[in-house]
């Protein structure tokens, strides 16, 4: 059948008409070979108007629409459209691809530009974010990327003259952008009153921060920063769609039809009308605009190109033209010319050249367009169209002949007879007309058969049949010209189709893949000459079949090129060409025919070409001509790597089940036993579906692997060394060209490859992230540089890694199949070959997507009977190894085997470690080196063939099957195993490390036993019988057949060995009298099969577990079931325990029990550890009796899946465990308690943490409970209630007073006091000093600076440097929230750089996400934003040794921890750092790849391998009574010890991460702070301390934390908590938990408080002096502290036990009054500050105080819903006088008029209210009120203060107002932390205001100073005051 193969010839592009210019712009321009460059369809074109010829880029898959050219104007980007879409770089000149960038953007890729130097690349997706994505192109990486905008952005650019900055522009906005690490952080442009808020359509930046940019009506917008400064108005008549900068000036084009030309000023120079030239017609929109030199390149909506010279602008050249924008359907070849005709939804007709390539007529017709055709000798051409008529018009001039109108629906096709008398017409209403052309188409019949729309339609040869399809898919038949259906298929038989465009029909039944929805393909046209098919289809592919195809699922060659649906393609009259029509995309492709023997030329002529055809062999043909398949292979193809549960699975699954264990872990549980093993030689090597994984070092050592263990084997001291890092399965393995380095790949979830070096054992890099399932095979670069790997993942997706940095180079689909091999081509560094199930594919890396080509089969070398499985390449020549276990030598090309050496027992040399099991084993590894050819088999075997001849086994394990029989000797170091592979082997455990004997079975076993002396040995078989054997022999004594099911456990009973049981799957156990041979007893009563059975000592009691998990007892030798208590189970004496069930073993079965089993256990002798083994390869040791649920254990990983049996040897010495699949025995040596090398790999784990922390703290909770908000989410701080003052109605004023009135002028509102006669207004803020520091859940955030004369600190979200001896600060104010660490870069290289993070929302990338500032500490530059991922926040950073690395770690649930290359702002690695809160993290000092964090019960020791982190957790078991408490602290000394602070006080010492020793009571509180000097390596821990004699709470300590000394902060605190130390030159620096930053001489221990601040907040009371620069603030910490300015600094403080609401001055500064939270309130006097007098009228709290500006009365409101009234001058008794009623809600601030008669009140429920004083009475006169002078503003409610409402205070409040002694400036402060500046008055709503970010959430109070010279605010969430310089406007 020849529908097997493809067909041999094929189609190349040759030409493509048209050019997108419907919904893209900027997408034309001329390389730097003048070339032109646009795309079409999915196809990027280059056109060369010189050779009027074309090249191709069809890289893509889907439409392209956007399009960037690099500035060296070779490479092009180019991005489309798709579900993926991605974005291709390629040359223009070889049209190849040289980078790929994908997985990011999602529906498109709206816009791309290259920056200045062509490095960055930016794009924009059209996703509902519209996302902005800065890429390094060339290393395919992601650097950036931020959401762009809620609507469509048009236009992006580089600033070209500023680094860094970009400019978009889309749907009403304007963003100027920076780039800062990896942040891009936007601006909105201002247009302000200069132009309209429009949408903006292009742009282009010229210098000093100008930007033009181009608007929807017309006008050119000239912005200067983000500032629009003029507009260019009517530059165009309508939207400007392109802009284009070049040397001379910018180009601008727009759908008014014309080019304008600017110069660099942006001065006019010419203006080009190209609708008033020849070419040009009405309606003609400008596109793109390309300007270079004296030509420019203009782009129009309907696909034209034109080319206009300066000189000549009225005579534009057309280069290229197309269909507009509209459906293509119509397409028609002329009979005898090379000329196409096609039609659109444009209602054009168009007649090309296909010599030419150029059109060469166009018509314009009434209606649109749907089908064409070209009467046989060429005169007549019949157009159908959309609204059911047809018209005929002579193809040599265009005129018309005839129009008829018959139908109503669309004439989808119509076709000329051939013998040119009549025209078939099909139309969508299911009826064909038949018309006679010489009767002026008279019509002459009708074919009604169909049901549904016709699709297409046939004439016979002779002209008397027709052929229809319909939308149905049916095909009919009928007569013509009268119309009569045919039914009869005799009378069809012999009937020849004149042309064959049908879809359906047996002669296509091969184009349908075999399940596929019948309206798929559009097209269809046969070739009968060159026997060929070409196809179309709605996924843009042209395909290209053997004609006539018959069978479904033929296959064929596929062309891609157009995006969507291709509606048409057709054969050109002399079959040289194929054209086919986009629907969409409306272009027309014109592809050359290469027939078969022309195609060995064509691969001569042009490479690019061969290239870009895409051949496919995708077809699922029945009949392929498959050889059969190797039975091994084929068992190889069907082995699955999926796990129920992986590895990675298991922290979830605990975490699941652990909440419903919380319950059983109330008993103490035993604690992990002391003994330990060690794993010590494996006997077995994974050869059964693997190959080439057995290596040499250089230094003669053999590298290999078996389960998930790396193995390296030292053959002259047969001892093994293991790579443990691997927790599944290792699949494949491979060796570094250059160094003793492997690379190992397992089976996983997500699986990793371990890079490691043989001789340290230690990873150097793992790679993940990129596979599924797992990687099946691995190779390095020749240079070892790079490595590529493949996975089994249904893709089998190749990656290629640069393996140091931990990168992924590229990535790609690999087959369908199977891949079993990969390597790389040593010669050409850029291709690599993969092999697998029936295909070989050879790859080019080209950026981030490999492409291949075939290459040709040369010759075929017969080489091995059967499968040749492993090759390895030599100097000269080859040597290979096959299924027939034959070793061959071949010449460098194949043509003559050298030498052979057959694998046979009889060549075996005298030094074997062991004995053959067969002849001639299949090879599956092959390897040379040392002289030596080394070899793996099948069978699990490595051997070492001499090159003389002479063999030598090494190593050998079980062949295939599981293995599950085990049984140690009882007096010699030797065991036996049985397997399923049918073979009994005894091994020997002693130093020679081999199989001493071997047998074969009839069938597979399960389970073996020695006799008590050792002679004989009892094999259970799979078919239900057993053997006994001699144990030197294994000669076969004795065997029976009692069952029919598999023998599960077989056992002989103690002492003489007297008894046999046998116990079987069928639930019984068999009971032999070894003597006599005779069964004596059954024991019956189980419900399933028996797993496991142990006797007593006195072999008279049987203990069974069956898998039903019973636990029960027989007595022998007779089997009758006894019941026994479990209490008296541990009373009985048994001689071997290997049961898993009752109470003494109730602890080993872990959290997850339902997803795993423990598969066996086996006791020491001396009854102390139980060892275990259970499904998922893990062996674990517990302390017997293990009782209560989850015991504490040591757990080892080596074994792959299930463990399947574990025993003791007889003097438990050695452990011996056996894998189920991986076929493995592993030998492990038994280490005592006292005995212990340090060593990896002891991981004493339990599966529930314990519950003991080691004490509570009520800061450490605190600290871990606390949840950051963001300031947008924060809500408001009082309870109000009502409808917010901008939403209220107003009240109509009852007097309206006409505008010329008599009345006396309205007062003042406010008494304007102590202020010059000139007003100034009040123009900025800026930020002078801040009284505050973040120290009570923040810590290790105070440092020195330049030598200790400054230090840095934080407050609320501004980073702070003070002068320590001016106290003098300067601020960082960049962030946008809440900073919550901060840390310096100690590396000389980088002086002064401080790193700071802060609290964020979720990890969007946008502003509001958690990030990262890295900034000058002096000048306050900021060099990186790092963007996280770590949602809500930003815990702890730390950098590297060298500066170059930062660590941070985030507050979300899996508190990550991410590593940056800070600089680049790269994410290098990160990981799920713990469940539960992670406090600090830190570099060690001396180190760029370890480092250690701690928290809540749990310190992790850290690695950084390549990309990847590794994870150790600390290690308790050495220390007696060491439990793991919350850590709270690090500190680092020499030789890797690690100090980790705790919240008992004690101090732990770890060495590497097992700890060593406990320094006890270091502290006698939680040990909070830690700080390792780098000059010295003296230690400063800070911890939690009352103060005493002896103690203190800052220690210094020496090197190794043996000897302290202590110092005692004098603060007056009862107790010191220190959060933060530091140590600079003989100075200690210290943060506290009360907000003081204290410096302490470590020679005379004085201590100097620098800063200090409230303890707790919110700060709600603010007073400032009447006259003085000085100020009050009253806090909820109980204090009241009085600050100066000018000294910068607190002068006093007054402690008043309770927490203070308010406080004020009273007018001449005299007195101070003091609202408590309590309702106490207190007068005391400024000079002596002596209590005057206080009073408690009210049991709530004191919201405002007010003394009346003659001291008269004194005012005071509570929450009580009262003013209280009290006068002054009656003395400190304060009765009151009177108290004001009626006031609806609680009250907020109150203001006193200036004569003192009246009081305005704001309340809770946003109503203002007046009042007469002192009586009390509420004023409601309108007039009266408007003519009030106020003495002071503090209200935020009220109609002269409306417009401070923000729209956007839905949650959140205006909490406090203040209006200027001078009475016109007003400043505000809210629930987000913003301090904002008005005039006063404003009552409009939404008034102009300036903002001033740095506070956290709440600023609760704000002050004006005397003089307007200060602004004060106080802060409610961070308990900080900022005071802020007022800057004056000047006169």
């Amino acid at each position: 059948m020849a529908a097997r193969s493809a067909p041999s010839c094929h189609l190349r592009l040759e030409w493509v008409y048209g050019y997108r210019g419907h919904q893209c712009r900027n997408n034309l321009y001329y390389t730097a070979a003048k070339e032109i460059v646009y795309f079409v369809a999915g196809v990027g074109v280059v056109y060369s108007p010189r050779e009027h010829r074309q090249k191709f880029y069809r890289g893509h898959s889907d439409d392209i629409i956007s399009l960037a050219l690099h500035p060296e104007r070779v490479l092009v980007a180019t991005g489309q459209v798709g579900k993926e879409p991605y974005i291709c770089i390629w040359d223009s000149y070889t049209v190849q691809t040289i980078s790929v960038l994908k997985d990011v953007h999602t529906h498109g890729i709206a816009c791309l530009a290259f920056d200045l130097d062509g490095q960055r690349l930016v794009s924009v997706g059209l996703d509902s974010k519209n996302a902005v994505c800065v890429w390094d192109w060339k290393r395919g990486k992601m650097l950036s990327m931020a959401p762009g905008h809620t609507d469509r952005i048009f236009d992006i650019s580089w600033d070209l003259y500023q680094p860094n900055k970009l400019v978009s522009c889309g749907v009403k906005h304007i963003k100027f952008w920076s780039l800062c690490g990896n942040a891009l952080t936007p601006k909105r442009g201002v247009f302000g009153k200069t132009g309209d808020l429009q949408t903006i359509l292009c742009l282009a930046c010229a210098r000093d921060e100008l930007t033009y940019s181009g608007a929807l009506n017309g006008d050119i917008y000239v912005w200067k920063g983000i500032n629009l400064i003029r507009t260019i108005q009517g530059a165009h008549a309508a939207g400007i769609f392109s802009m284009n900068a070049c040397e001379e000036g910018f180009a601008t084009g727009g759908r008014d039809g014309c080019i304008r030309l600017w110069d660099l000023t942006f001065k006019p120079i010419t203006v080009i009308d190209l609708r008033e030239t020849d070419q040009g017609y009405k309606g003609l929109s400008v596109r793109s605009v390309c300007w270079r030199g004296d030509h420019i390149l203009v782009g129009t909506q309907d696909s034209e190109i034109f080319e206009i010279v300066v000189q000549e602008r009225n005579k534009p050249f057309l280069i290229m033209q197309g269909h507009c924008e509209g459906e293509l359907w119509a397409l028609a070849v002329h009979p005898t010319k090379p000329l196409a005709v096609t039609g659109s939804d444009d209602r054009s007709v168009r007649i090309w050249s296909l010599v030419d390539h150029a059109l060469i007529a166009r018509c314009n017709m009434e209606e649109p367009i749907r089908c064409a055709a070209v009467n046989a000798d060429g005169i007549h051409l019949a157009l159908g169209m959309k609204d059911g008529s047809f018209t005929v018009l002579r193809v040599r001039d265009m005129t018309e002949v005839v129009h008829i109108k018959d139908r109503k629906e669309a004439i989808h096709e119509l076709k000329y007879s051939p013998d040119g008398t009549y025209l078939a017409v099909g139309c969508n209403d299911s009826s064909v007309d038949i018309y006679g052309v010489a009767q002026r188409y008279k019509k002459v019949g009708e074919c009604l058969g169909s049901l549904s729309f016709i699709t297409h339609l046939d004439w016979s040869s002779d002209s008397r049949y027709l052929q229809t399809n319909d939308g149905n898919g049916k095909r009919l038949f009928y007569r013509m010209p009268g119309g009569k259906e045919v039914t009869s298929a005799e009378e069809i038989k012999g009937v020849h189709w004149a042309s064959w465009t049908c879809v359906s029909g047996l002669e296509v039944n091969g184009i349908w893949p075999k399940y596929s929805d019948i309206n798929d393909i559009n097209s269809v046209d046969g070739n009968y000459i060159g026997q060929v098919l070409v196809t179309a289809d709605d996924y843009g592919i042209i395909k290209l079949f053997r004609y006539p195809c018959l069978r479904k699922g033929a296959k064929f060659r596929k062309y891609i090129g157009h995006s969507a649906h291709v509606t048409n393609v057709r054969w050109s009259h002399d079959y040289q060409w194929v054209i086919s029509i986009g629907g969409a995309d409306h272009s027309v492709f014109q592809w050359k025919f290469i027939p078969e023997r022309k195609l060995k030329d064509a691969l001569h002529i042009a490479p690019q070409e061969s290239l870009a055809d895409s051949h496919s062999e995708e077809s699922d043909s029945d009949l392929s001509d498959v050889p059969e398949l190797d039975s091994e292979i084929e068992q190889e193809t069907q082995l699955t790597y999926h796990r129920q549960v992986y590895k990675e699975d298991l922290p979830q699954l605990k975490e699941q089940c652990k909440e419903k264990q919380k319950s059983a872990t109330s008993k103490r549980r035993e604690r992990a036993p002391g003994n330990s093993i060690r794993l010590h030689f494996v006997h077995g090597y994974r050869g059964y579906d693997c190959r080439s994984n057995l290596f040499y070092t250089q230094i003669g050592e053999i590298v290999y692997h078996v389960a998930a263990v790396g193995v390296i084997y030292n053959r002259q001291q047969n001892t093994q060394r293991f790579y443990l890092g691997h927790d599944d399965d290792i699949l494949c393995l491979t060796i570094h060209p250059l160094k003793d380095y492997v690379a190992t790949g397992q089976v996983g979830r997500d699986p990793s490859i371990h890079i490691w070096d043989t001789e340290t054992i230690k990873p150097l890099s793992i790679l993940k992230g990129h596979h599924q399932c797992g990687i099946s095979a691995v190779d390095f670069s020749a240079d070892g540089k790079r490595l590529v790997s493949v996975g089994i993942d249904d893709s089998h997706t190749i990656v290629l890694w640069d393996w140091k940095k931990g990168e992924k180079l590229s990535i790609a689909r690999g087959s369908k199949d199977k891949i079993f091999v990969v390597k790389m081509n040593p010669y050409v560094p850029d291709k690599l070959i993969t092999a697998g199930i029936k295909h070989m594919k050879f790859w080019r890396k080209a950026g981030d997507v490999c492409i291949w080509r075939d290459i040709f089969l040369v010759k075929t070398v017969k080489a091995h009977d059967g499968p040749v499985f492993s090759m390895h390449a030599l100097e000269k020549g080859f040597v290979t190894g096959g299924k027939d276990g034959i070793v061959a030598l071949w010449d460098d090309s194949f043509e003559r085997c050298l030498k052979t050496y057959a694998i046979k027992r009889a060549a075996l040399a005298p030094g074997s470690k062991g004995l053959l099991l067969e002849d001639n084993p299949s090879i599956r590894a092959i390897s040379l080196g040392h002289g030596h050819i080394l070899v793996g088999t099948k069978n699990g075997e490595i051997l070492e063939v001499d090159k003389s001849g002479p063999i030598t086994l090494l190593v050998q394990g079980h062949m295939e099957g599981e293995v599950w029989g085990l049984a140690t000797h009882p007096y010699l170091p030797i065991c036996a195993t049985v397997s399923d592979d049918k073979t009994l082997r005894i091994w020997d455990l002693s130093p020679s490390h081999c199989m001493l004997a071997v047998r074969k079975l009839k069938k597979g076993g399960r389970c073996c036993c020695f006799s008590p002396d050792g002679k004989a040995l009892a094999v259970g078989l799979n078919d239900g019988s057993f053997l006994m054997a001699n144990a030197d022999t294994l000669e076969d004594l004795v065997s029976f057949h009692h069952r029919k099911d598999m023998i599960s456990d077989i056992r002989f009973s103690p002492g003489s060995g007297k008894y046999l049981a046998v116990a079987s799957h069928d639930s019984f156990i068999d009971i032999y009298n070894v003597m006599s041979s005779k069964r004596v007893g059954i024991c019956k009563g189980a419900t399933s099969y028996i797993t496991h059975i142990d006797w007593d000592i006195r072999g008279k009691l049987l203990q069974v577990n069956t898998g039903a998990k019973e636990q029960l007892f027989f007595e022998a030798p007779r089997g009758k079931k006894q019941t026994i208590p479990s209490v008296e189970v541990e009373k009985i004496a048994w001689a071997s325990w290997t049961s898993v069930l009752g109470l003494c073993c109730e602890g080993i079965w872990p959290v997850i029990g339902e997803v795993t089993d423990v598969t066996a256990s086996c006791l020491t002798s001396d009854k102390m550890v139980l060892a275990t083994g259970d499904d998922l390869g893990f062996v674990k040791l517990f302390r017997y009796p293990t009782k209560g649920k989850f015991g504490k254990f040591k757990r080892y990983v080596a074994h792959s899946t299930h463990v399947t049996n574990v025993r003791w040897t007889y003097d438990d010495s050695m452990l011996v465990t056996l894998g189920g699949t991986d076929m493995s025995l592993m030998v492990w040596t038994n280490e005592m308690e006292g005995y212990r090398e340090k060593r990896p790999c002891d991981s004493e784990e339990s599966d529930i943490d314990s519950e003991e922390d080691g004490g509570y703290d009520s800061d450490v909770t605190r600290e871990n409970e606390i949840s950051y908000t963001i300031r947008a989410l924060s809500t408001n701080i009082r309870p109000m209630f009502g409808i917010k003052p901008h939403l209220q109605q107003k009240e109509p004023s009852t007097d309206e007073r006409p505008p010329v009135s008599r009345a006396p002028p309205q007062p003042e509102k406010l008494q304007t006091n102590n202020v010059g006669k000139k007003k100034r207004p009040i123009e900025d803020l800026v930020l002078e000093l801040v009284f505050g520091y973040r120290g009570r859940d923040c810590r290790n955030n105070v440092h020195y600076l330049n030598d200790g004369d400054d230090i840095i600190y934080h407050t609320a979200s501004i980073g702070i440097l003070h002068n320590v001896a001016t106290g003098s600060q300067s601020f960082y104010q960049e962030h946008n929230d809440d900073i919550l660490c901060l840390t310096v870069n100690q590396h000389p290289k980088f002086i002064n750089i401080v790193a700071t993070g802060q609290v964020g929302d979720s990890a969007d990338m946008s502003a509001a996400a958690p990030s990262i500032h890295i900034w000058d500490a002096m000048n306050k530059q900021t060099l990186s934003i790092l963007r996280c991922y770590h949602s809500k926040g930003v815990c702890s950073v730390s950098f590297s040794a060298t500066g170059k690395l930062l660590l941070s770690v985030g507050l979300d649930p899996e508190h990550t921890i991410t590593i940056w290359r800070w600089q680049e702002g790269a994410k290098i690695a990160s990981r799920a750092g713990h469940n539960q809160r992670i406090f600090v993290a830190e570099f060690r000092p001396d180190s760029d790849t370890q480092f250690v964090s701690v928290g809540v019960k749990h310190v992790k020791f850290w690695t950084l391998a390549g990309r990847a982190l590794l994870s150790k957790k600390g290690l308790l078991s050495t220390l007696e009574d060491a439990r793991m408490q919350t850590m709270l602290a690090i500190a680092f000394g020499a030789n890797n010890l690690t100090f980790t602070g705790t919240i008992s006080g004690d101090v732990c010492v770890w060495k590497d991460h097992i700890l060593c020793r406990i320094v006890a009571r270091a502290h006698n509180g939680p040990v909070f702070a830690m700080y390792t000097t780098l000059r010295d390596g003296l230690i400063v821990t800070g911890g939690k301390e009352r103060p005493s004699k002896e103690g203190g709470a800052v220690k210094l300590w020496d090197q190794e934390l043996r000897r302290c000394r202590a110092f005692r902060l004098e603060t007056g605190q009862a107790t010191d908590c220190v959060r933060s130390v530091c140590r600079g030159k003989g100075k200690i620096l210290v943060g506290t938990r009360n907000a003081e930053i204290i410096e302490v001489g470590e020679k005379n221990a004085a201590c100097n408080i620098l800063v200090n601040g409230h303890v707790d907040g919110p700060i709600w009371g603010l007073a400032t002096h009447p006259s003085r620069d000085i100020f009050l603030s009253a806090a909820e910490d109980g204090t009241v502290r009085l600050w100066d300015i000018a000294d910068k600094k607190m002068l006093n403080k007054v402690n008043l036990g309770h927490a203070a609401r308010t406080v004020c001055y009273s007018p001449e500064g005299d007195m101070v009054a003091i609202g408590m939270k309590n309702g106490e309130f207190i007068i005391l006097l400024v000079s002596s500050l002596k209590i005057w007098g206080k009073k408690r009228d009210r049991r709530c709290a004191i919201h405002d105080i007010r003394f009346s500006p003659d001291s008269r009365y004194l005012a005071v409101g509570s929450s009580e819903n009262s003013v209280d009234f009290y006068d002054l001058t009656l003395g400190p008794t304060l009765n009151r006088i009177s108290y004001c009623k009626d006031i609806p809600s609680f009250v907020i601030q109150m203001d006193f008029s200036a004569d003192s008669r009246y009081l305005q009140v704001s309340s809770g429920c946003y109503k203002r209210h007046i009042y007469e004083v002192p009586s009390g009475k509420h004023l409601k006169d309108h007039a009266a009120i408007d003519r009030i002078t106020w003495a002071t503003w503090t209200s935020i409610l009220g109609d002269e203060v409306l417009g401070i409402w923000s729209r956007h205070a839905e949650k959140a409040d205006v909490n406090c107002a203040c209006v200027s002694h001078s009475g016109i400036s007003l400043v505000t402060g809210d629930d987000f932390g913003m301090v904002k500046l008005f005039d006063f008055p404003c009552p409009e709503k939404f008034a102009k205001h300036k903002r001033f970010l740095g506070h956290s959430p709440h600023v609760t109070n704000i002050r004006f100073t005397s003089g307007d010279r200060h602004v004060v605010s106080a802060g409610g969430d961070d308990c900080s005051l900022f005071v802020w310089k007022c800057v004056h406007m000047p006169h």
